[in-house]
């Protein structure tokens, strides 16, 4: 059972702090790899954490059993955490996510929908993401585009 079900058995729908990673995946092109959720809005393929995973183990696990792809070389972007960071789902669970945030262009292996979670997965130029990303992830997109420019 994934943790954060174990503690919603205990906690109902209160608030809990859930740690997670994201991956932005980019090919030659700079396009950056999205996936189309159920739900209709695009997001970066990752996930939440398991007991005794750190993040970077976080990272490569979703984002494998998300795309079918293995990352590595990850460089850390940031963590994301606070109250602007909190969420109530349309079940009513409530949550304080803590993100870290990878990008990689060391990506092997062939891309493949795990329709479970995703509808499909596509690459978009970094500079024109849908406008159906969700707000975090834009956030995350640009941070990783504003630190790329001061690297310059």
């Amino acid at each position: 059972m994934e943790y954060y079900k174990y503690l919603r058995q205990y906690v109902g729908h209160k608030p809990i702090i859930l740690p997670g990673s994201v991956v932005i995946i980019l090919n030659e092109q700079n396009e950056v790899l999205l996936q189309k959720r159920h739900d209709g809005y695009w997001a970066l393929p990752g996930g939440l954490m398991d007991l005794g995973e750190s993040f970077e183990q976080v990272a490569k696990r979703e984002v494998f059993e998300e795309t079918g792809l293995e990352v590595n070389n990850l460089e850390l972007l940031n963590v994301f955490s606070g109250s602007e960071y909190y969420l109530k789902v349309p079940n009513g669970d409530e949550l304080y996510s803590v993100t870290a945030v990878y990008f990689t262009r060391n990506v092997s292996g062939d891309l493949k929908v795990d329709y479970s979670e995703s509808e499909k997965m596509q690459y978009f130029p970094i500079n024109d993401v849908p406008n159906e990303l969700l707000e975090e992830y834009r956030g995350f997109i640009e941070q990783y585009i504003a630190r790329k420019l001061d690297l310059k």
